[in-house]
């Protein structure tokens, strides 16, 4: 599953509309439609905005195949 997807999922669990989720993350409607589509250049703090409304965040993983 994508973040678009996984953020889609968790808006419409909440039943929140992509305005409610924009209005309480603090986040303009553009960023969350953008989100949602699976634009690949967006603001990591931005995403984790929209993210911790869910209790969830992105950061980076020590990846031990390297």
């Amino acid at each position: 599953m994508t973040i678009s997807e996984h953020v889609k999922q968790l808006r419409r669990q909440e039943s929140l509309t992509q305005q409610d989720l924009a209005d309480r993350a603090g986040v303009g409607i553009h960023f969350v439609r953008d989100l949602e589509q699976g634009k690949s250049t967006l603001r990591m703090d931005k995403v984790n905005d929209v993210l911790s409304l869910f209790g969830e965040r992105l950061g980076a993983v020590k990846d031990d195949n390297l």
